[in-house]
């Protein structure tokens, strides 16, 4: 008979054998000695004193000089040296002050950078923004080939880690820009692993710009609007294309339609170019109506008008045909601008179907068939996606003005304009007439300011064309 276990008696779990501790390896460290430090450094240091000369040669040659006439002349002999290089240099900034900034102040400048904001900052920002790669625990960083620097700007030189591409920085702009201290930063791909880029050192965009003054000759090509971040005009093609603008509410795109007008009133006056306008918030474009050859307001002016410069065009490539293959402005077929703000009144928001296809349909005839006859559209736009304007592929020239959303940028400028630089949504909306354009044989955007055209200035054109009109 088997036995009872006692109620107080203690259940005994079976439990695992401990195993005995597992065996641990550590890999031992080792004191470097110091001769192989020092030849560390000196394997370091020898290549940087032989590149020294070749990229610092003015620098290398008068601490040379100096340190020869020191030696030669002593104290005195070096002081009198000095003067004298000091006085050279005073003339010289006093009487070609353009030329010794180009030659001396620049690259002082630049060599100045190049050593103290980013050959000292080079290697953290990288880590940090995701730039430098690692192979069999050892770290690759981009080098730095040279800093050049502008009256605005560094252009930061680099050689690229293979394997790597352009793009790597191109989407890591906005964390070079700030970890350099930059307003901004801009990529520019200049060959194999061969990239630019350049930091602003300031923004020279920030003040207004005044109106410019009228070409008394105006290239209908290239007409100055208003001035581009490094300083140079900046020319808005119109004979031969058709722009488009887009920004919202306050981004400046009158500044833009009224500096292309009042680049080309002089063309205005003597008849060899006429603006067509289409104003439907009758606010913008009624207070220079002296200038245009025809205005509308209402949707179905608008459309009228639209449709009459469709005919205009017809007729006058039927005259064209077998004959002429470039228009020349002239007082029979004067250049003909149709400038329609707020484009999207009559191709999306108006409540009538037959008023919005009819207006995509002049639209799309005009930006299609009209360049080759001296025809031009210039519109202007709030919302650039494809449901509010879906004929917007057909111009060829865009500006991209203050926008609400990041993914517009792409949408005007194209596919990967935000990534080269052109931040249009970040503009301040202190900064009307600031945008981002891509100019003729370059696919970087490049930051613009339009001038602003004051009522003033309108009224001074519109009573010099009814002048010439009288």
């Amino acid at each position: 008979m088997l036995g009872r276990k006692s109620n107080g008696a203690a259940q005994v779990q079976p439990t695992a054998p401990v195993p005995a501790q597992s065996f641990r390896f550590a890999t031992p460290v080792v004191q470097t000695p110091g001769v192989f430090i020092l030849a560390g450094w000196m394997w370091r240091l020898v290549p940087f004193l032989l590149v020294l000369p070749f990229r610092f040669p003015v620098a290398v040659m008068s601490v040379a000089v100096s340190v020869a006439l020191w030696h030669y002349t002593g104290w005195l002999g070096l002081a009198v040296a000095w003067s004298i290089a000091d006085a050279v240099l005073l003339v010289w900034w006093r009487r070609w002050p353009r030329s010794f900034r180009d030659r001396v102040a620049l690259r002082v400048l630049a060599a100045w950078r190049w050593a103290w904001t980013y050959q000292r900052h080079w290697q953290p920002v990288l880590v940090v923004s995701g730039l430098a790669e690692s192979y069999l625990e050892r770290q690759y960083l981009p080098r730095i080939r040279g800093v050049t620097c502008s009256a605005w700007a560094d252009r930061v030189r680099v050689r690229i880690v293979a394997g790597t591409s352009p793009a790597d920085f191109q989407k890591r702009v906005t964390e070079l820009a700030h970890g350099f201290g930059a307003p901004s930063c801009r990529v520019e791909v200049r060959g194999p692993r061969d990239v630019v880029l350049e930091f602003p050192r300031y923004d020279t965009l920030a003040d207004p710009i005044d109106a410019l003054p009228i070409p008394e000759e105006p290239d209908l090509a290239a007409l100055p609007v208003g001035i581009c971040e490094d300083g140079e005009p900046w020319f808005l093609r119109l004979h031969g294309t058709h722009v488009l603008t887009v920004g919202v509410t306050g981004a400046g795109k009158g500044s833009v339609l009224w500096s292309a007008i009042r680049a080309m009133s002089s063309a205005i006056e003597v008849g060899i170019a006429e603006v067509w306008a289409i104003d439907p918030k009758r606010m913008e474009l009624s207070y220079g109506l002296a200038l245009f050859a025809h205005y509308a307001a209402d949707a179905e002016s608008a459309v009228a008008l639209l449709e009459a410069a469709v005919a205009a065009m017809q007729e006058r490539a039927e005259r064209y045909a077998g004959r002429q293959r470039v228009h020349t402005p002239t007082t029979r077929d004067p250049f003909t601008v149709i400038v329609l703000d707020e484009v999207a009144f009559l191709t999306a928001y108006h409540p009538d179907r037959d008023i919005r296809r009819r207006a995509e349909n002049a639209i799309a005839t005009l930006t299609s068939q009209g360049r080759s006859v001296g025809f031009c559209v210039l519109a202007a736009l709030q919302d650039p996606r494809k449901e509010v304007l879906n004929l917007r592929n057909l111009f060829p020239d865009k500006i991209a003005l203050r926008l609400d959303e990041a993914s517009q940028v792409d949408m005007v400028l194209g596919e990967g304009a935000r990534d080269r630089g052109a931040n249009a949504h970040l503009i301040d909306p202190e900064l009307p007439g600031v945008g981002f354009v891509k100019l003729e044989g370059s696919p970087v955007p490049v930051r613009v300011r339009a001038a602003f055209v004051s009522d003033t200035h309108i009224d001074a054109m519109a009573d010099a064309v009814a002048g010439a009109e009288g």
